[in-house]
């Protein structure tokens, strides 16, 4: 299924409060940004062993990179799996078997994986706008359609996707085979922001609007969001809710804490990004603009 391009004449979501404080900002409120190039592509159909002592390495640090890194670079496995089958002999650097954990690869190293030469992928990222009933998993052993059939036809390297969707929510999700970014995306430390669209089974009370923006103990800890807000020119139903938190169906929590059930669930902005031109069920490639704004973030 290759890629295409395609208009999306999506509206977007915003959430601008009506009254409380505001989910919006540089990251959100009506998602004023410019347009980006949009390429969306349509929803997706359903070794030997030896020893030996390890080459010298040389060269300076910064162009050092670790052994499993490269092989997880190379779009082969995972660098946890890679440590295993560095492990197991299986992988060799200028015709040396490599078992030693840490090992670095300098520029110009030949890494092979069973004998099959290995070269780094180039750093992809793809940005999905997920619908409904699909898991944010790379397999499901229950035979349930993942997030990863949707976008079989964007990339032919081994893409992950950053972070989860329940399987009942909708909207951004990001894509990539830079372990680097995805981790900085994900780690609490950097508290990337994302932008949700909520609405739930009967009227939001401004009272526990109030309650939320003072913070809330849940199970697991306290919880405060950054803002939160009526979507304007909805009903009281819906709510938009900027967040960092990046806890299980934290979101989800929140509502159900106060008594609420959460009857659709959208991001509708994600570390910046926004659904701008980009229909649900379809993915584009992420702009030089877009990547570096990401590439930013400490």
């Amino acid at each position: 299924m290759g890629r295409s391009e395609q208009k999306g004449n999506q509206k977007n979501s915003g959430s601008r409060g009506g009254s409380g404080r505001r989910a919006s900002g540089r990251q959100g409120g009506n998602y004023r940004k410019k347009s980006y190039a949009r390429g969306n592509a349509p929803i997706g159909k359903p070794a030997g062993k030896s020893t030996g002592r390890s080459p010298k390495k040389s060269g300076g640090d910064s162009d050092l990179i670790r052994l499993n890194r490269f092989i997880a670079n190379a779009g082969i496995c995972s660098r946890r799996e890679a440590d295993t089958f560095i492990a197991a002999g299986n992988v060799s650097v200028n015709g040396k078997v490599i078992t030693e954990m840490g090992y670095k690869v300098k520029p110009g190293d030949e890494v092979r994986f069973d004998g099959r030469l290995l070269k780094s992928e180039k750093k992809e990222y793809i940005l999905l706008n997920k619908p409904k009933n699909f898991i944010t998993t790379t397999r499901d052993e229950k035979g349930r359609r993942t997030v990863m059939e949707l976008i079989s036809g964007a990339s032919r390297s081994r893409l992950l996707p950053v972070g989860r969707l329940d399987r009942n929510t909708t909207g951004l999700l990001l894509f990539t085979n830079d372990g680097d970014l995805a981790k900085k995306l994900t780690h609490p430390r950097h508290g990337v922001q994302k932008i949700y669209h909520v609405e739930l089974d009967k009227s939001f009370k401004a009272a526990d609007m109030a309650k939320i923006e003072a913070g809330l103990e849940l199970e697991d800890g306290p919880v405060t969001v950054d803002e939160i807000s009526y979507v304007e020119g909805k009903s009281k139903r819906e709510v938009g809710l900027r967040i960092h938190s990046g806890r299980n169906r934290i979101v989800r929590r929140i509502f159900e804490h106060l008594g609420y059930e959460v009857v659709r669930l959208d991001r509708v902005v994600f570390a910046g990004l926004t659904k701008k031109d980009l229909p649900r069920g379809h993915w584009r490639k992420l702009t030089n603009q877009e990547l570096n704004q990401l590439q930013m973030i400490s």
